[in-house]
């Protein structure tokens, strides 16, 4: 393999937005309200999920989706926004490696729940006599298994990226991305891409078509419910999953399952801002909007503060 003058990198300079401070202060200002919001609405859906005295696998799997977007955007967030303040945009090796690790491991633990979660969308409509079998054992189990499953499916690129050579300390990105890891090592990395690619559309395909059919099955099923009123209950759960599932998987999709990243490393920025941090903000918004049930509890909830509050008085 073609090999370049190899360097002992203990740090790597990340080349975020290469903009005038001004709108790099304005950039901050933005973001942080983004990522002040995304974990307030995360912890408002938790909270509700909680105090409801309903538990039901729909709100289980919700409860650990709101808890996966704050690890999610709070593994790339806090460092974005430290390199549009600071002069030296630098993150340490082993800094790196974590980042890299936790972005991907969390990334792939998304898919496989949206996975699951469109499978209980399944259940739910298509087999309602069978429902009984999401019971919180089995519910327990399948969380388990995205996140070990996950776990285990990221360990082995980590590593492998973790023990290359490294030519330059300049990355040009404002996070750690395997990705642009591979195109600064001083080996050649082509065969690396093309297991890295494979494996990334392993997890999104495979996720992909399990959660397509779900729905496709579920949608024919919904459209086969005569009430009108029954229809429009059931599609209101249906659409949040789909609206946060369509915004999922078309970022990645445009992200990472390509054998050719080396293009477009700006446009990939702003897709990857999307991803990282305005997505976790849409997910609360999305179910808290368009998903009867939660907006049922966030009602119920309300009503009991505001009746406390009174015979407080």
């Amino acid at each position: 393999m073609a090999t370049r003058n190899q360097t002992t990198v203990t740090k790597f300079t990340l080349v975020s937005f290469p903009i005038a401070q001004e709108l790099q202060i304005l950039l901050f200002v933005v973001l942080l309200l983004v990522y002040m919001l995304t974990i307030t609405g995360s912890f408002i859906i938790i909270l509700l999920i909680w105090t409801d005295n309903r538990p039901t696998p729909m709100y289980f799997f919700l409860n650990n989706l709101s808890f996966f977007d704050i690890l999610f955007t709070t593994t790339i967030a806090p460092k974005l926004l430290a390199c549009l303040l600071e002069e030296r945009k630098t993150i340490s090796f082993a800094g790196c490696i974590i980042q890299t690790y936790f972005y991907f491991f969390l990334g792939t633990v998304e898919f496989i729940l949206l996975a699951v979660m469109s499978f209980d969308r399944y259940v739910a409509i298509c087999k309602p006599l069978h429902y009984t079998i999401m019971n919180s054992s089995v519910c327990f189990l399948l969380v388990l298994g995205c996140w070990v499953g996950a776990f285990l499916s990221v360990l082995c690129s980590t590593v492998v990226v973790f023990r290359l050579p490294y030519c330059t300390e300049e990355i040009s990105h404002f996070f750690c991305d395997i990705t642009l890891l591979l195109q600064v090592a001083c080996i050649d990395t082509h065969f690396i891409e093309m297991i890295n690619f494979f494996l990334s559309s392993l997890v999104v395909l495979s996720s992909l078509v399990l959660t397509t059919v779900s729905y496709t099955y579920t949608i024919s099923t919904i459209l086969q419910i005569p009430s009108a009123q029954g229809r429009q209950k059931a599609f209101s759960t249906c659409a949040s999953y789909i609206t946060v599932i369509s915004i999922a998987y078309g970022s990645c999709i445009f992200m990472y399952v390509r054998p050719n990243q080396s293009h477009s490393l700006d446009f990939d920025k702003v897709t990857a801002v999307f991803t990282t941090v305005v997505t976790p903000l849409l997910n609360p918004s999305i179910y808290s909007l368009r998903n009867e049930k939660v907006k049922e509890v966030l009602r119920e909830t309300m009503s009991r503060i505001i009746s406390l509050h009174s015979k407080g008085t």
